[in-house]
């Protein structure tokens, strides 16, 4: 499920009229507007929002500059890509470090949003870009919310401090002295939710954040919740002036109402997204790239970090020397395969390649097909991944019965293996691996 899809879809169709034109009129403007903020409130953008979304674009794009442009199109297509970019914070807002350790991040929400788990992936992240931190157990309410958060933190190799049901806010308040003690230089402090925002809730967190005094106050909200997600964080907002928002489950929002129209509403931007269930499934929220991946314009920047992540420096030289010396195995078609894995669901790299995005709709993608092709190499002998060739008819019968395939499915996967390396042979010498992205 690609990310923003259905937005995409329908700007796509919208601009599609408007670029096979010479030159466009103020009325053609105006009319495309309108569908452009229809489709805003169907994919759940807030009213108020997507009215006052449309009037910037308008005002500008009816302007003599664009009117008398000789690509008016593209130039409307560019207003509403800066002003989608406005609308959701102009650029990344980093979290804000403490100047006196250790930097106190509060987290808070609802139940169901996914809060507890957004905190180790939080944890996992910081401590990947070479942070300490510590995850603090402050939800006493929920069962199983301490230990949950220990599991979490386990997968996240984060410690987590906990002294059971006690007041949380005597808890976060120890947290930080330990903190000082064992050199932990960022915590993160699990609150309680409800399944509804009540007093009680509100006076709880507003009394953690007078003792521990947080840096940032981030509130986890699901985006496929829609407009509920809006007021959601409103009122946390009201109630506790919080910093900035984490959107869960943003993979599989296909509308986005919700990512466009918080900043809006609260004046609080976006910081991160949650992406996926594992717990390196968080990725830092850029309004630029969002905004050209609704427009099908690709996010190349994402795309090469997933593949920074995915493969090491180390790995992609081996890899172009082996295509180079024509030694690329299944040993090697193996291991890109766990790689390509790590960057998530075909659709969704496609997706991030300009000039693709908006032709996978219809595209018929079989995910599963890397599961069928890994079965298949995981039942050749090590000789048979080194040297192919040697796989006849008999040893492809034994590869077949062995993965659960059929005789058809192995010979394909032999076939795409040659055409692969031939390609490969082909581009040889006329640039590294590296330049062909």
């Amino acid at each position: 499920m690609a990310l923003f899809s259905s937005l995409s879809e329908k700007f796509s169709h919208i601009f599609s009229k408007l670029t096979k034109r010479g030159r466009l009129t103020e009325l053609e403007i105006k009319e495309a507007m309108r569908e452009v903020r229809i489709a805003l409130l169907e994919a759940d953008v807030n009213y108020m929002v997507a009215k006052d979304f449309v009037k910037k674009v308008s005002e500008k794009a009816v302007g003599e500059q664009v009117l008398k442009s000789l690509t008016p199109g593209q130039q409307v297509i560019k207003i509403v890509k800066d002003e989608l970019v406005e609308l959701m914070s102009s650029q990344n807002q980093k979290l804000e470090v403490s100047p006196a350790p250790p930097t106190v991040i509060m987290m808070c929400g609802l139940q169901g949003a996914g809060k507890t788990t957004m905190c180790a992936k939080l944890g996992a992240h910081l401590k990947k870009s070479g942070k300490k931190p510590l995850l603090v157990a402050c939800d006493i309410y929920r069962p199983a919310a301490i230990n949950q958060l220990q599991v979490v933190g386990k997968q996240a190799n984060v410690e987590v401090f906990e002294k059971g049901t006690q007041n949380p806010v005597k808890t976060a308040k120890q947290a930080i002295d330990y903190a000082k003690k064992q050199g932990f230089d960022t915590i993160i402090v699990d609150t309680a939710g409800r399944l509804h925002i009540n007093n009680e809730l509100m006076q709880e967190l507003k009394d953690i954040k007078k003792e521990v005094k947080p840096t940032e106050i981030l509130l986890v909200v699901d985006s496929m919740t829609g407009q509920d997600a809006v007021t959601v964080s409103e009122s946390f907002n009201n109630d506790l002036d919080i910093t900035g928002v984490i959107l869960t489950k943003l993979d599989g929002d296909t509308r986005g109402g919700a990512a466009l129209s918080i900043k809006a509403i609260t004046g609080k931007p976006i910081k991160f997204t949650g992406v996926g269930e594992k717990i390196g499934d968080l990725e830092p929220f850029y309004p630029d790239r969002i905004a050209s991946r609704i427009l099908g314009m690709g996010d190349v920047l994402t795309l090469i970090e997933k593949a920074q992540n995915a493969v090491t420096e180390e790995e992609m030289k081996k890899l172009e020397t082996k295509f180079k010396e024509n030694s690329f195995t299944f040993e090697d078609y193996l291991a890109q395969i766990d790689n390509f894995k790590k960057m998530g669901s075909i659709k969704d790299v496609l997706s991030m390649i300009p000039g693709i995005s908006g032709k996978i709709k219809n595209l018929d993608i079989d995910e599963n097909q890397m599961i069928i092709n890994k079965a298949i190499i995981q039942s050749m002998t090590k000789a048979e991944r080194q040297n192919p060739e040697i796989i006849k008819s008999s040893r492809r019968k034994r590869i077949a019965e062995g993965s659960g395939t059929s005789i058809q499915q192995v010979n394909q996967l032999l076939k795409s293996f040659e055409q692969s390396k031939e390609m490969m042979k082909q581009l040889k010498g006329k640039k590294g691996l590296r330049g062909l992205f």
